[in-house]
């Protein structure tokens, strides 16, 4: 019989075992191998029925069991030790409170999506994941973080397979209350509420629940509750489903919503109001129209709120191609702003204005979340130095009379957070070379560019410990193998096979992440045969194991998957190769431990950062990637291999599938599985292990998600946070209504006349006397900045590797209005050389001079009659 309604029943622990419920509560525990290992002497059997999630265990345990663990007083020291543990964790100093100058009193960290642990399934993919390694890696360091997200009832959704391959979509509720939150309430008990007023006097409430990630709180709006209307209440169904409307409420909530769940925690807490906003991916974008909001209730002007609100704001995008950027029809936008919706007190125009595409090459009548965030925000990141330039490409139009290598997006790398994705395994080897203590800070931390610790652990350490991890995953797939068939239909009968399915001594191929078709999952099937033979080779034979979703609206990715899952089932290899259902964290702990090779084939430079390397890399496997996002920056010979790119804009797609495939085959026929298979004299790979401790003494320093958080800290943050307490009231309305004078006047701002001692040639180390005239028109000198920029020059005159140096007024307005400015011009390079001028508005308040988007350089004419290029 099915059930007519469904409640949580909660466990009553007793007095003494009361600290397990905290520990249950606070997700440090998906990072801290002590308090898991608590957890699982607290009953193994339920331990693993559970999913290894404490909430779920604590739940399921016999009341026998704990009354008998609540007299066991060996437990219960160990469960004292744990509490203390964390308590100290929660409350001590950490790096952030040891760094001298005001760093941001809190900062508020916006996320569509957070992968934390597999017992709070609200993540997709690599966003999501590093979402989470964020928050988790700031805990570490003590940052006083705050996160935002909503809260899916049915996550992203399961993926099982069909008999012929197809992939199915299964959404399961989720249950806020198994699940290890707790709701936000107010001081009368009653549960914490955001509001959002829609079209036609309708209202979507959410309530607030509380994650607590270490010392982190994450904040997730949950729009399923009684007040709401059925469409309502459907908002936060799922990750990344519905329609455009659906997905513009989401983002309303998340953004609009978010701040106001912020405030509310705040008033309820005590905790520091945040200083830094900063909004990972354009989805949470309106973010900033609230907060322009709120400083007009205050009596500012729209102009001077957004300055302000701009100053404190961080964007980090994510995507190196439009198609990724989340863009609603302007109609739908105005409809839900404005006098009869949301945020009635400002202009619609003044909204759309912030979000329309009104560049060159842009579509007018269309909202980009992107390009809101990206005007909202006085600071802008991509997420690796390859996928920086390539963002710095893709908008510059929002910086028109700019190189797009001067657009003000500067770069972060990624990183991941190392005590969630190094096997115990691997730690454990660590923490016998250095201590338990240094080891977990070199982990969590970090701060030095090199482990050399790592050349001291012996040859045949590194190796048991890779076959290790190997049989492991082995282990980890057959059974997961096993499950997928059964649910597939097959019977106990035909899965005599998997008992045999890969082998531990093995080289092993790893391939997951999501399955757009940029990633190229069945790259490797391009020619069959050949994989075959490196499948079955005789004495050199690889393995392969593949995961990945395709987004439920993709069937495009979803036949990529089928593809890949009818040749994985193929009799004469489904011992070497075998496609796992439902990537999520869980496995993936197990999976990149377990591998020798990471492979990783996008089509470059579409891949932003792929993190899924950076997690194998600090587990001793070795990367063998294009040469896209991180891979790009720091692949190095010595720890890995990079498959040749044939990007070229004349090769057709097909014809570079072909290329980059046989590369890759080559690069495992003739150098990767014979360095693996060769021994040395010691009987060992020798050469091999060499590349696994290099791979883990230098690249595993630079991959950390604590290297990450601290750039974003020193570099993006406290500048932030610098700007955000320059901009009081006055200075903010003084910065808008500069702004605002200075455009109007920029059509009468040119450089008229350049002269120079310059010759056709010189000598390096020369210096030239500059001198030039130009009209400011309303302008005066302190209004702007007028520069000498000079550099090698290319084969079409582009100057490269720019210098700029400021010129100094030394006379003027004469009776024209021209102002003269002179310099010097150091000749600091050989080869062919050129410069130029021009004139930039200089603001104390503004972030670079490139932020408002106007310059004025010398006209063609005056050019061709300058002769500014020495060769």
């Amino acid at each position: 019989m099915k059930a007519i309604r469904r409640l949580t029943v909660r466990p009553v622990l007793p007095d003494p075992l009361r600290p397990l419920s905290d520990l249950a509560r606070n997700l440090r525990w998906s990072w801290h191998p002590e308090t898991r290992d608590l957890f699982q002497s607290v009953d193994p059997e339920c331990w693993t029925a559970s999913g290894r999630d404490p909430v779920r265990l604590l739940g399921t345990v016999p009341p026998a069991r704990l009354a008998e663990l609540a007299e066991d007083r060996r437990f219960l020291r160990r469960l004292t030790a744990a509490a203390d543990d964390l308590d100290h964790y929660l409350s001590g100093d950490r790096w952030y409170q040891a760094q001298s100058g005001r760093l941001p009193a809190a900062v508020a960290y916006f996320s569509p999506e957070f992968g934390i642990t597999a017992a709070l399934p609200q993540y997709s993919g690599g966003l999501g994941i590093l979402a989470g390694d964020h928050l988790k890696a700031a805990s570490d360091l003590g940052v006083p973080l705050v996160g935002v997200g909503l809260l899916y009832r049915h996550g992203y959704f399961r993926q099982s397979l069909s008999r012929d391959g197809w992939q199915q979509e299964h959404y399961p509720v989720l249950d806020p209350h198994e699940l290890p939150l707790a709701p936000l309430k107010e001081p009368d008990g009653t549960p914490a509420h955001v509001a959002l007023a829609l079209p036609g006097g309708r209202e979507l409430r959410a309530r607030i629940w509380l994650a607590q990630v270490g010392r982190v709180p994450l904040l997730l709006l949950d729009s399923d509750v009684e007040e709401n209307d059925l469409g309502e209440r459907g908002v936060t169904d799922r990750l990344y489903g519905g329609g455009s409307e659906h997905r513009l409420l989401q983002e309303m909530l998340l953004g609009i919503g978010g701040v106001r769940a912020v405030r509310t925690y705040c008033r309820l807490t005590g905790h520091a109001a945040p200083e830094v906003f900063h909004t990972n991916e354009g989805h949470a974008g309106f973010l900033g129209l609230e907060r322009i909001a709120e400083l007009c209730d205050e009596g500012l002007e729209f102009g001077a709120a957004l300055e302000a609100v701009r100053a404190g704001t961080v964007f980090t995008t994510h995507t190196p191609v439009p198609a990724g950027i989340d863009r609603f029809d302007r109609e739908l936008v105005a409809r839900h702003f404005g006098p009869d919706s949301e945020l009635p007190r400002i202009d619609v125009e003044r909204v759309l204005r912030l979000g329309m595409e009104t560049y060159p090459g842009g579509e007018p009548n269309l909202f980009n979340m992107a390009v809101m965030g990206l005007r909202l925000a006085q600071r802008a990141n991509g997420v690796s130095l390859l996928h920086g330039g390539v963002s710095r490409g893709m908008f510059a139009g929002l910086w028109p009379g700019f190189d797009a290598e001067e657009v003000p997006i500067t770069s972060v790398t990624n990183g991941v957070h190392a005590p969630t994705w190094v096997a115990p395994e691997v730690f454990r080897l660590g923490a016998r070379q250095i201590g338990v203590q240094r080891a977990e800070d070199a982990l969590a931390v970090g701060g030095s560019d090199r482990w050399d610790s790592v050349a001291d652990i012996p040859d045949q350490d590194i190796w048991e410990l890779r076959r290790t991890l190997r049989a492991q995953l082995v282990e980890e797939v057959r059974e997961r193998l096993r499950a997928s068939w059964r649910q597939r239909g097959a019977g106990t009968a035909e899965l005599g096979w998997i008992d045999d399915a890969l082998d531990p001594d093995v080289l092993t191929i790893g391939f997951a992440r999501r399955v757009p078709s940029y990633k190229r999952l069945t790259l490797m099937l391009r020619d069959r045969d050949r994989l075959m033979d490196l499948l079955l080779h005789p004495e050199r034979p690889i393995q392969i194991v593949v995961a990945g979703k395709a987004h439920p609206a993709d069937d495009g990715g979803k036949r990529l998957v089928q593809e890949l899952v009818r040749f994985a089932d193929d009799p004469r290899v489904r011992h070497r190769i075998v496609f796992l259902p439902d990537y999520g964290m869980a496995m993936a702990q197990k999976l990149y431990p377990g591998c020798d090779i990471w492979l990783n084939n996008p089509l470059r430079p579409l891949e932003a950062c792929g993190t899924s390397g950076m997690k194998a890399a600090l587990n001793g496997c070795l990367n063998l990637s294009v040469l896209d996002g991180w891979w790009d920056e720091w692949y190095q010979p010595d720890f890995g291999w990079a498959i040749p790119t044939a990007d070229g804009a004349g090769t057709d797609p097909d014809r570079r599938d072909a290329i980059e495939a046989n590369a890759l085959y080559d690069l495992l026929e003739q150098r990767i599985t014979p360095r693996f298979y060769e021994r040395g004299a010691s009987g060992l790979p020798d050469r091999w292990l060499e590349m696994v401790r290099r791979t883990l003494s230098l690249l595993g320093p630079k991959v950390l998600a604590g290297r990450m958080v601290r750039e974003y800290v020193e570099r993006l943050y406290a500048p932030a946070a610098e700007a955000h307490r320059a901009m009081d009231p006055d200075s903010a309305r003084g910065l808008a209504e500069w702004k605002a004078r200075v455009r109007a006047a920029w059509p009468g701002v040119s450089v008229d006349h350049v002269e120079t001692s310059a010759t056709a040639a010189a000598e390096l180390g020369a210096t030239l006397a500059l001198r030039v005239r130009v009209r400011l028109g309303d302008l005066a000198p302190e209004d702007v900045e007028v520069q000498a920029v000079s550099g090698r020059v290319d084969s079409e005159d582009r100057i490269t590797d720019a210098a700029k140096v400021p010129l100094k007024p030394v006379g003027g307005p004469d009776l024209e209005g021209r102002w003269v400015y002179e310099g010097p011009l150091a000749l600091d390079r050989t080869g062919p050389f050129g410069y130029t001028v021009r004139v930039l508005p200089a603001h104390r308040l503004l972030a670079s001079g490139t932020e408002t988007g106007l310059v004025a350089v010398p006209s063609g004419d005056l050019v061709e009659a300058a002769g500014l290029l020495m060769r």
